[in-house]
């Protein structure tokens, strides 16, 4: 399984989190959120329905308006069909359809729950089987690490269980979901876009939450990402040293854009780049 893959969707997603957080917070250069105050934790493009949960960070809604709170703290600013809310959903859009018109490479296809699963950083194609169990995504050290998943159906999830080790960030993680996804008591992590409704129900949510249609809470808490660059950073370099090396990954084009040093004649010991062959 390669651990390296196309970072060319993650990019633009990260325009879509800087946005997100400059449209939240009114500074700009970063996809990161600025003191206490979060980025969007749900954009939706009918309704938000939130009952009896907590939410860190905004709540935009457009076209639609409708915010529907009993017993639903919301940290941060509510976007109901405002300009900051049209604008967050459209450029949510772009980047959805273009993950569907024209997806990266998948490393591999999973099928099945992805209980007891452990996965490396890379680009997983994931079967619309209902999931459950624990899938634990391993960072090896690297807080840089990204996992994109796409998910070319709906994503359910009952007691189902996203566990981060060794050093890696919840927000360099994005879910696709050409369909609906429904979580119930399941703890989840990443940043979900979404083509349809997403509902969830009990558990945590460790993410930002994009959707088509609308979106539900329900006993559940939802944190936004903070404090941590979005997914746009989490592919990893290849073209740092010579050879596989420590980076895990082929290196022979790796960079997407520039030749690594192996295609510029570097040597080991020696992994500076290499100026263009004349």
């Amino acid at each position: 399984m390669k651990i390296c893959s196309s970072p060319a969707r993650l990019v633009q997603f990260t325009a879509l989190l800087t946005f997100a957080t400059i449209v939240a917070t009114g500074s700009a250069g970063s996809a990161r959120a600025q003191g206490s105050t979060p980025s969007f934790a749900v954009v939706a493009g009918t309704a938000v329905t939130c009952t009896n949960s907590t939410v860190t960070g905004d709540v935009g809604v457009w076209p639609g308006s409708a915010v529907t709170r009993t017993g639903c703290q919301i940290t941060g600013t509510v976007h109901a069909a405002d300009a900051v809310a049209e604008q967050a959903y459209l450029d949510f859009v772009a980047v959805y359809n273009d993950l569907r018109d024209d997806p990266p490479v998948c490393d591999e296809t999973l099928t099945g729950t992805l209980a007891g699963q452990t996965l490396l950083p890379g680009v997983y194609c994931i079967a619309a089987t209902a999931k459950t169990g624990t899938l634990i995504l391993d960072a090896q050290g690297d807080p840089n690490a990204g996992w994109t998943f796409l998910v070319d159906g709906a994503l359910t999830g009952t007691n189902f269980n996203v566990v981060m080790i060794n050093s890696g960030e919840a927000c360099n993680v994005q879910w696709w979901v050409r369909d609906a996804a429904t979580l119930t008591t399941s703890n989840f992590l990443g940043t979900i876009l979404v083509g349809a409704d997403v509902t969830v129900t009990g558990g945590t949510f460790s993410g930002n939450i994009f959707a088509k249609g609308a979106v539900t809470l329900t006993g559940t808490t939802t944190t936004a990402c903070q404090g941590s660059a979005g997914p746009g950073k989490s592919h990893r370099k290849c073209n740092q040293g010579v050879g596989n090396g420590p980076e895990g990954c082929d290196p022979g084009n790796s960079n997407h854009h520039n030749p690594s040093n192996d295609e510029r004649g570097g040597t080991p010991g020696n992994p500076g780049r290499k100026a263009p062959r004349s």
